[in-house]
């Protein structure tokens, strides 16, 4: 996935597009990321002793991954991120819009 956690990303389909947020998890082997804020979902939680908060809790619900772009820290745009190979034998991702370099690629 080009997609890490921390990344800003915007959502281009479904019911939450248009909507940015940072990245708090990926799942890999499902392709989906789970977005800061987006794709709301409403848990009824039983209470337990000793264990979280009882009721109606919302979090996030997971989107795929082919559904968010990432966007790019300098020009502020909607970028497929690109892997470039550093004279060092580092791999790195950029922007394809400003060529500015996104962070280590791992």
């Amino acid at each position: 996935m080009r997609i890490r956690t921390g990344d800003t990303v915007l959502v281009i389909a479904g019911k939450e597009k248009g909507k940015t947020g940072r990245v708090e998890r990926q799942i890999p082997e499902k392709d989906r990321v789970i977005v800061e804020g987006v794709n709301l979902i409403t848990r009824h939680m039983r209470p337990r002793p000793g264990v979280s908060q009882s009721g109606r809790i919302q979090k996030e619900g997971p989107i795929h991954a082919s559904n968010v772009v990432l966007i790019c820290n300098k020009c502020n745009e909607p970028t497929k991120a690109k892997i470039l190979f550093l004279e060092t034998g580092s791999r790195v991702r950029s922007c394809t819009k400003c060529q500015e370099v996104i962070d280590d690629a791992r």
